[in-house]
């Protein structure tokens, strides 16, 4: 392939490929096998009627663009969507092998083909009316139809269709494809043969090579003009899985050139695009053919692929191997409406009589006659090496200029969402069916995405994975707003159910071995589905959930995959809320396979990612702790209110999320410390802090809590597990900071590495931050092994954040107290004082003290508070307490009010 790096170059070979040429040679005609193109027809170049359209956007990414894929779709996005189509020609040294020239798979492997008729596309009858007033006898309509996507049969979907009735494109003869080249080579020497010039031999004959321009002005001729019978082949939906794909694939363990190996991994590689990290399709397990394992299409001359509109509304991504160029046209997806009301306007009957028609891929409508309408449209010719991008919703058509070959995937961008969500609502409405789950890769995205927040607030470290996740959050990110979209979504059917309906929890495994679908609109039950104890095994959606049967509401019930209370918590995670992402980060989630299985389970996720597998001790610990549907009934705590009440024998945060825990022997393995090693090494802690500087008194509110005082300046070292190493100790340094109006910021830093530091307003926040550091270093060392067996790890919840400051350790207290002897920090001393005598304050007395006391202001605040206290003292407790008051660094006016109470309860009967 010829890399082009100038929008002038582009041009100039473009001008020079387009120059018409004359060659003197015999006829093509194929010897093999496949029947011989039957040409009638001729090319009639005055009557051409080639649409005038602009052209779409053409992109010339550099090498540093070419890197990441997503990156520069996204990049382009904003420059090339309202065109709905744009080409993207690569960078020069772009130039990958591709195995369907091996002659094995060339001269060899056999593809099927659909027969097509140009002259049909946009002009003929439905099929139900006679065609009298015909000038011609015309060739047998084709009825017969085919699915536009579908799943690897691991997954269980039925792919038929029912046809019968429809227009559509009938099966043809098998080629391979150095056959179809000869066949193509042979029916454009025919069609386009140009009359003996006066003077030439007659032996000879001229093939006349037609550019680009000519072959779409005979195109839409036979298109729109139908007088012509023109009947052509194409090999169109070639799974990849079963011919073979243009790009080579990865093989580990194969012996190939470095070349190949880099080419397979390359992310330009169609068969490495949809799951790409950032593409939402990569929460997808189950290998759709067409939309995420690629699709290959071998085109001849007039070939066509007509209007529509990528499933789902997905981006799609066209690359042309080999060959002649394709002709494509694009219209906006803004523009989307007003296309099909100019389909349905000039093509009433035919819509009539199949309402679905955009859906077969199986009508053309000319460009010029879209134009006439106020329809937007673009064109786009793409050569051998380049790429063709189609953007949502944007319905895109076109036609092939000869024997080619290319390869097509869709790809999801989180910006896709929005989109893929409009889709599901409309195919709903229409009762189509889906050919993916929008809300498992909704809620797959989501979790990701807190996964990188929460890695990022620990680590501290910024892969391009987690700032492109962390881009598309916050408050108003696009994944975000998607989340909060469908949230508001399913809120807002909830309520519309009657209160009688149960609503339990879903079991994570219910749509893993099956596809779930609404009973009536087949819309996809991935979060939520309803049904009856009369058929337990039928559900619907949230929306069709009286239609599923006429039993009483009281027998009736939802299932949630989530509670309304975790889903909105799930969108405050999102907007950053720190306490709701490490709440979702510990969260289990075995239905989201995550693109990073070890930092899933480093955050304590309880299951596996799309596992056929549910017997394992891990799945019967989960159904234990999930309500049951069997063949006996229901066994659950039924719930009549819209808010869901799960019994669960483990603990549940204020976030509504649950956490399971686990544990079983651990191994030492990879570096990775057992269980007693690492108690062990916790013992040998013993929280023995060492004080370096006590710091300065601040007496402002924050400065001090209930257990501590944060002295400004205070700075520590202990010993303890490293985060970059755990089977080695190292020293960390903690600090107290002046954070201005926030009080105090607590840093913790590696001694021999001061860049690897942790910072929170919260003493304990910071420890957690290292403890859930260095969890994942634990985990990351420990190979395959899961989270569940590593009983290491438990005693690390078992560190406190203070302590590790060294503010709960005798000595260091001690200290710290003597930097405020007048007892200034109230919220520390009064605490301080109710635990020394064992007893609590009264309601009133510690609204006295939070005051800072009324009664009389002459006195100080330790006057006040033992006024209080002492009369309530015993006899016994009074000398207690005498003994250590009154010693020569405390108040007179406090001894003497002592010993006065003293006497006088002595002398009392």
């Amino acid at each position: 392939m010829d890399g082009l790096v100038s929008a002038a170059e582009s041009m100039a070979m473009e001008e020079e490929s387009e120059k018409p040429s004359i060659e003197r040679e015999s006829s093509l005609e194929p010897d093999s096998s496949p029947p011989s193109p039957k040409v009638s027809a001729k090319w009639n170049p005055s009557e051409a009627c080639r649409p005038s359209v602009d052209d779409a956007p053409i992109f010339y990414p550099t090498n540093e663009d070419f890197e990441d894929p997503l990156a520069y779709i996204e990049k382009l996005r904003t420059r090339a969507e309202s065109y709905g189509i744009c080409r993207i020609v690569p960078p020069v040294a772009w130039s990958p092998p591709c195995p369907l020239k091996e002659k094995q798979i060339w001269e060899k492997s056999k593809f099927p083909t659909r027969i097509q008729l140009i002259d049909l596309l946009q002009n003929r009858e439905p099929i139900k009316k006679s065609t009298k007033g015909k000038k011609r006898k015309r060739r047998g309509i084709p009825k017969t139809g085919y699915t536009r996507r579908r799943r690897d049969s691991s997954c269980d979907t039925d792919s038929s269709q029912d046809a019968e009735g429809k227009f559509g494109f009938q099966t043809g003869p098998e080629f391979t494809l150095e056959e179809f080249q000869k066949h193509d080579e042979f029916f454009k020497e025919s069609y386009f043969q140009v009359e003996d010039q006066p003077g030439s031999r007659a032996s000879e004959k001229k093939k006349f090579k037609p550019k680009v321009k000519d072959i779409e002005g005979e195109y839409w001729r036979i298109v729109e003009q139908a007088t012509d019978e023109v009947e052509v082949y194409y090999g169109a939906d070639l799974e990849t899985k079963k011919f073979g794909s243009g790009f080579p694939k990865q093989s580990p363990g194969s012996a190939r050139s470095s070349e190949v190996e880099q080419y397979s991994k390359h992310g330009w590689n169609l068969n490495n695009l949809s799951r790409l990290p950032g593409s939402v399709l990569s929460f997808e397990s189950c290998d759709i053919s067409g939309v995420i394992v690629p699709w290959l299409y071998v085109g001849m001359c007039f070939s066509t692929f007509c209007w529509h509109v990528e499933d789902h509304h997905l981006y799609s991504l066209n690359y042309l191997h080999t060959g002649d160029p394709k002709v494509w046209y694009g219209i906006p997806g803004n523009h989307a409406a007003s296309f099909e009301s100019a389909m349905k306007k000039h093509l009433p009957d035919l819509f009539e009589e199949q309402p679905d028609l955009l859906h077969q891929l199986v009508t053309q409508l000319s460009p010029s006659i879209l134009k006439t309408e106020g329809v937007p449209v673009y064109r786009a010719v793409q050569r051998s090496g380049e790429f063709i991008l189609t953007f949502p919703k944007a319905y895109h058509s076109g036609f092939n200029c000869g024997f080619n070959c290319a390869e097509a995937v869709n790809v999801a961008p989180v910006d896709w969402l929005v989109h893929g969500q409009n889709a599901v609502e409309g195919y709903s409405q229409q009762r189509r069916k889906s050919s993916l789950s929008h809300d498992k890769l909704l809620l797959g995205a989501a979790l990701e995405a807190i996964h990188s927040l929460w890695e990022l607030a620990v680590s501290r470290k910024k892969t391009a994975a987690i700032v492109r996740w962390k881009k598309v959050c916050g408050e108003d990110g696009l994944l975000t707003k998607a989340v909060k979209k469908r949230v508001e979504m399913e809120e807002e059917r909830l309520k519309h159910l009657p209160d009688s309906f149960s609503l339990l929890k879903m079991e994570g495994d219910f749509d893993i071995k099956r596809e779930r679908e609404c009973f009536l609109c087949f819309y996809d039950l991935h979060m939520s589905a309803s049904s009856c104890k009369c058929s337990p095994n039928r559900f619907s959606c949230l929306k069709h959930a009286k239609d599923l049967c006429s039993c009483e509401s009281q027998e009736r019930f939802v299932l949630l995959r989530h509670t309304m209370v975790e889903l909105r918590s799930l969108v405050r995670a999102l907007e950053g809320d720190l306490d709701a992402i490490e709440a979702w980060a510990r969260k289990g989630g075995d239905q989201y396979p995550l693109q990073h299985p070890r930092a899933k389970e480093a955050f304590d996720l309880k299951g596996t990612s799309c596992s056929k597998s549910h017997g394992s001790s891990k799945a019967q610990h989960r159904d234990q702790n999930n309500l049951q549907l069997g063949s006996e009934g229901l066994q659950s705590d039924l719930v009549v209110n819209k808010d869901v009440q799960l019994k669960q024998d483990a603990d549940q945060d204020v976030h509504g999320i649950t956490n399971v825990g686990c544990s079983e022997p651990a191994k030492k393995r990879d570096g990775c410390l057992e269980g007693k090693d690492q108690d062990a090494a916790t013992n040998r802690l013993s929280h023995s802090v060492e004080l370096l500087k006590s710091g300065s008194l601040v007496v402002k509110k924050l400065w001090c809590s209930k257990q501590a005082i944060y002295p400004k300046g205070f700075k520590s070292r202990v010993k303890f597990l490293s985060v970059l190493d755990p089977t080695k100790l190292t020293n960390y340094i903690s600090e107290v900071l002046d954070a201005g109006l926030l009080g105090p910021l607590f840093r913790v830093s590696l001694e021999e590495c001061p860049g690897e530091n942790f910072s929170n307003v919260s003493a304990e926040k910071c420890w957690e931050m290292v403890i859930q550091r260095l969890k994942l270093e634990i985990i990351k060392r420990c190979g395959d092994q899961p989270v569940s067996s590593l009983t290491s790890l438990q005693p690390l919840e078992s560190i406190n954040g203070l302590a590790m400051f060294g503010f709960l350790s005798p000595h260091v207290i001690e200290v710290v107290e003597a930097l405020d002897p007048k007892h200034q920090l109230e919220e520390y001393w009064n605490q301080k004082t109710a635990k020394v005598f064992g007893f609590e304050l009264t309601k009133e007395e510690k609204e006295i003290t939070e005051k800072g006391g009324a009664s009389d202001p002459s006195m100080d605040r330790d006057t006040r508070l033992l006024r209080g206290l002492l009369k309530k003292a015993t006899p016994e407790e009074l000398a207690m307490m005498h003994g250590l008051l009154c010693g020569e660094t405390r108040n007179t006016e406090i001894q003497e009010e002592l010993s006065s109470l003293v006497d006088k309860m002595e002398k009392s009967p």
